[in-house]
């Protein structure tokens, strides 16, 4: 496999950053992940990284060197992931379970298969035109998608989930079909920090007219700009498939086989 990878995150406003990502891979799998903690809960930024370590595991215990059913993999380590969130708020004795969204991409064999909850999300560009983006597990977006037609709807912001991951029930989750990667190709997983603050338009234009390594600070420091003293949290991992050999992938996070 060949491919470039940039992380970004941001603490923003906030008084704690509760976003976590990172990737990991082997010789012919890899698995990049996001989790943006939610807030009004306790410890958000646990949930966030459980859920991260939780799905790691799963992909080293799994991927030998690749998954042999990617879509069966995200829906036992997505589970298990909650589970663990749930186990670690009973162990603390916590009077609320920490909650949080999570999207995670798999490539392998060419192609890439992801999965999300919530409202962090995949953007997926191709010569400079979005292919396809996630769509947020929130009742503004079903009623944009005229999916939730109720009166109460309007009442509602963009923060408004109605699944996630650490919830006294069970997850929701879409998965995607596999989508065959080309040349250039870009995936881009973000928390709300990002998308919250700018319009798709301007994240597709950034990821299909630059590299990873200049799209991804750009964006995040726009949306800062954007967003003001009252900032989210911002972060961002970008890659980009079968880039130049000349291009030294840059890690500005922790790898994921660290947390593990």
């Amino acid at each position: 496999m060949k491919f470039s990878v940039f992380e970004a995150t941001h603490q923003g406003g906030r008084e704690i950053n509760e976003d976590r990502m990172g990737y990991c891979y082997t010789t012919d799998s890899a698995l990049f992940l996001l989790a943006d903690g939610m807030g009004g809960h306790p410890e958000g930024e646990m949930a966030a990284q459980v859920a991260l370590q939780a799905i790691a595991a799963s992909f080293h215990k799994k991927a030998k060197p690749v998954l042999e059913d990617v879509p069966a993999f995200f829906e036992a380590a997505i589970m298990a992931a909650h589970r663990k969130i749930i186990l670690y708020a009973a162990e603390k004795g916590l009077p609320d379970t920490p909650r949080t969204t999570v999207v995670a991409a798999v490539v392998q064999e060419g192609a890439a298969t992801w999965i999300h909850c919530g409202d962090s999300r995949l953007y997926f560009v191709r010569n400079a035109e979005m292919l396809t983006r996630t769509r947020d597990h929130s009742y503004v977006e079903q009623r944009e998608r005229g999916e939730y037609q109720s009166e109460t709807a309007n009442a509602y912001n963009r923060n408004v989930l109605y699944t996630c991951l650490g919830s006294p029930v069970r997850p929701q989750f879409d998965i995607s079909d596999t989508v065959v990667l080309k040349q250039g190709d870009k995936i881009l997983l973000c928390s709300d920090g990002l998308w919250g603050s700018l319009e798709d338009e301007d994240i597709v234009y950034q990821l299909g007219h630059f590299d990873v390594s200049q799209s991804v600070p750009t964006l995040a420091e726009r949306a800062l700009l954007n967003a003001g003293a009252s900032s989210d949290n911002v972060t961002l991992l970008a890659m980009e498939w079968e880039t130049p050999n000349g291009f030294d992938t840059t890690y500005s996070g922790v790898p994921l086989t660290s947390l593990a």
